[in-house]
């Protein structure tokens, strides 16, 4: 079905749940973190001004995002474990750019593994200009298999998805491996999936860029955990206004706006991106 073409009765069911949290000592420590002023990293913002392909990370709101969830990432780490970030094992999957591993990294894990697949393609690590990678000298494993991980069963506490998982070419194995990775209790991030009723994606598809295959809603994430030993914890809409291209004069305001309005009313069913966190059950 292509984007927006929303019946009536599916767009009650998709609205029947406001907050769509199936924990609710999830919801509010996320909203709080969302919400709050973090600083951006300006070490990132130099780099990413001299190279083009990293120019949405020189552009306030586009580094935002991954600023304040890598910061939801280590506070919500600490409650559910109720221990020190510094004694947490994290995996950045499919670390691209370099960018999320390094604002992991200065959060202060125990420790931080980055992998992408060994591919030439242009959003691998190995396939495009990596200077945050280099300047930071962040060491990154090559994948050689598309969804085998070379990592020993129960080896990390978190594991990240930041705009990975609706690449993969075999999403039913690449979270079998994801499960199988994690700690019992560990949680899986899975950031920036592409939201069914996007109007960022309707659009970008009349316009021919078929840049996701497949897109998602809360049905179907929850579809592709079960089975597999991931329990849902807490999923949301996010990103009603574009952010990587566009320039906003004051933009912590208009993401407050944003937040509000993905949180707070029906507009959310036209976010760009559904965003989730699930915990692996013993």
């Amino acid at each position: 079905m292509a984007p927006m073409q929303l019946t009536p009765a599916s767009r009650i069911q998709e609205q029947q749940s406001p907050s769509m949290s199936s924990d609710d000592s999830v919801s509010p420590l996320r909203s709080k973190i969302f919400a709050a002023e973090w600083p951006l990293d300006e070490q990132i913002r130099e780099i990413a001004s001299t190279v083009p392909s990293h120019s949405f990370l020189a552009n306030p709101a586009g580094q935002y995002s991954c600023i304040y969830l890598t910061q939801f990432v280590k506070a919500f780490s600490e409650k559910h474990f109720g221990r020190s970030f510094s004694s947490v094992r994290v995996l950045d999957w499919g670390c691209g750019k370099g960018h999320v591993s390094k604002l992991i990294r200065d959060l202060g894990p125990g420790q931080v593994n980055s992998c992408d697949l060994f591919s030439g393609g242009g959003h691998s690590t190995f396939g495009q200009e990596v200077p945050i990678i280099k300047h930071f000298d962040i060491q990154v494993d090559p994948l050689q298999h598309e969804y085998i991980l070379p990592y020993d069963s129960e080896a990390f506490d978190v594991l990240l998805s930041f705009g990975v998982l609706e690449h993969v070419s075999n999403e039913p194995a690449s979270l079998g491996e994801i499960a199988r990775v994690l700690k019992p209790e560990g949680l899986f991030f899975c950031f920036f999936l592409p939201a069914r009723f996007s109007w960022t994606q309707w659009i970008a598809r009349k316009r021919g860029e078929d840049y996701h295959d497949r897109l998602y809603s809360e049905a179907k994430v929850r579809a592709i955990l079960s089975g597999i030993g991931l329990e849902m914890l807490d999923i949301w809409y996010r990103q009603l206004l574009p952010k990587n291209s566009v320039h906003y004069p004051k933009f912590r305001m208009f993401e407050r706006f944003d937040l509000f309005m993905t949180e707070h009313t029906p507009l959310r069913q036209l976010a760009t991106n559904i965003e989730f966190v699930s915990v692996k059950r013993r």
